[in-house]
This record gives C-alpha cells, structure tokens and sequence, in this order.
C-alpha cells in the first residue's frame, strides 16, 4: 500500500511540476481515453518511471462519481480590501465613520472534484448579481465544500453576499477546510497553501504584482483582470491537488457511504480497498481496525470485537 500510495502522489508531483500548457495536457490525458499504458509510456519518455497500475489508480482516486461520492466543490473567493480614512501607517484603531468602502467579493473560481472545468465568474466579467448568483446555485448544490480557510473566510464572505441579496440560505453542507487540516495535523513552518503545496510538491500559487492588481482589477484593468482570473483559478487546482494528497489524514471526513457509496468502505475516499489494520480501542470497548489501500485513511468498524470492560476510569 505505501508503494502504491507513493506512485500516486509522484503523478501529482509530476503534475504540480509541469508548466501550465503540459500539465494540462497531462490532465487530459489522464482525466480522457488515452490509455493507462500510453500514458505511462509518455511519462517514461520524460523520464518519469510511473507503472501503468499507477495510472489507473490515480484515474480512480481522482474520479468520483455521483453514485459513489458526496458533491463536493472546491472553491476559493477574491475580495476587496476595505478602504479607510486614516492619519498614520501604524497602530491605527480605524473607527466605522471613517470607513469608505467595506470590502465585497469581486471573483470566485470553483470546481467539483475530479472535473476537469473550472469555472470562473467576475463581477467585471459576468456582472455582480449573476456572479452572486452562481455561487448560490454551487454551494446549494454541494454536499461538500473544500477550500483553504475557507470555513472561516470564502463561505462567511458569500454568505453575507447572499443575505446582502436577499437570497435564502443554500442548501447545507460539510466544509472540508484543509487549513484547519494542515494546522491540527502537520507542523509546517507556515501554514500558508503556497508554503505547503510546495514542501509536498505540488505546485506554487501564481506569481503577481500584490495589491497594485487588486487595484488595477478594481479599476477596470482588463491585463489585470486576465492575470487575478489565472491567480484565482490556479489556488483551486492547487486545492484540489492538496486535498488528494492528504485526503488519508483528514479525521472526521464525511463519509462516502452516506451519498451512495459503499457503506464498509473507506470514509475518506469510499474505496472498498481496506486492509485489515488488527484492532484499535475507543473507550472500553475494542473495534476491528482498516486502512484503506488507495488514499491510506484508518477506519474501524462499527461493531465491536472480543472483551468490553467492566469497569471504567471514574
């Protein structure tokens, strides 16, 4: 399993290593009809030494589909920044009078996990009520939601865009956030998405000019709009691409088994590949313990195994 699991994040190295024109072109071919072989053929051209089996697994760790695998949207917003009337460059206490324009979403890029499309909308592009409108419609649609700090930021930010709309709460759903992931399981030296897709090599945010593009976007600027669109659009891949790589740490996932899929498989990712990983306690009592074979998660049964105790700590 640990050979297998290594392959299938190498593909997601190769990929976070590509330019952008070859690694679409490889998630093309991975998400399209060529073959597992030909594939790992390419790949051993450009010198990577990738097994066919790999290929496939990779194919169906990264595919789910409507009958085996909760909706799920991963997504990430760009906002304003909030502009005031102020005196000084530090320690500013900014009262609300002096407040000039709070901050709004102006884009959002999402995509449901394991598509290829990413979609985009734009207040510039698409106008501020039909970008509000689309992302109701997503999140209404999710069972659920993966994003960075999205939890606490992304979908707090749309929801006031909605309540500001009149719009009535979407449809509920699981947030997935990895930055509570990262933080609650892994001791990185920062925490920030573009530090940790890095280390795990998968890929960088997109370079560009800091707040002068909010700016130029905020104004109009058509090149600046085109370079926010790649920014905006790259942070989700990249969360996606995170989210696979740790998908077997994540404790707490929501389980496959609740939207269709296989009730004794793996909780993380619904594979029915679970090795038996002997026994693990909770409580008193003892449960027959798995790890799954494809992203790596530990599970337990629901039944308990051999003796209970009869006594506990008081």
């Amino acid at each position: 399993m640990v050979a297998i699991t290594a392959s299938l994040h190498a593909i997601d190295r190769i990929l976070g290593a590509m330019t952008d024109a070859d690694g679409e072109r490889l998630r093309k071919a991975l998400h399209g009809g060529q073959s597992a072989a030909s594939i790992a053929r390419d790949l051993a051209v450009a010198g990577h030494d990738i097994h066919q089996s790999s290929v496939k697994r990779w194919r169906a760790s990264h595919t789910p589909t409507a009958a085996t695998a909760p909706r799920t949207l991963v997504i990430d917003i760009e906002s304003s920044p909030n502009f005031a009337g102020i005196w000084g460059l530090f320690d500013q206490n900014v009262g609300l009078v002096q407040l000039e324009d709070v901050s709004h979403v102006m884009c959002f890029a999402a995509k449901w996990l394991g598509d290829k499309k990413v979609h985009f909308y734009s207040e510039h592009h698409d106008g501020r009520e039909a970008m509000i409108e689309a992302a109701w419609r997503l999140l209404d649609e999710a069972d659920c939601v993966i994003g960075y700090n999205s939890k606490s930021f992304d979908v707090k930010h749309l929801h006031r865009e909605f309540v500001l709309a009149e719009m009535p709460p979407p449809s509920p759903h699981k947030d997935i956030d990895l930055l509570t992931i990262v933080r609650s399981r892994f001791k990185f030296v920062s925490s920030k998405l573009d530090h940790v897709a890095a280390q795990l090599g998968l890929g960088t945010k997109l370079k560009h000019q800091g707040y002068e593009m909010w700016r130029a976007c905020l104004n109009g600027d058509e090149a600046a709009w085109k370079t926010f669109r790649s920014y905006n659009i790259q942070d989700v891949r990249l969360t996606e691409a995170l989210y696979y790589r740790i998908q077997g740490w994540i404790k707490g996932h929501p389980h496959h088994g609740l939207y269709g899929g296989d009730v004794a498989g793996c909780p993380n990712c619904g594979s029915s590949n679970l090795s038996p990983n002997a026994t693990v306690p909770a409580g008193v009592s003892m449960f027959a313990a798995y790890r799954c074979d494809d992203c790596g998660a530990n599970s337990r049964s629901m039944k308990r195994v051999g003796v209970t105790t009869q006594t506990r700590s008081a």
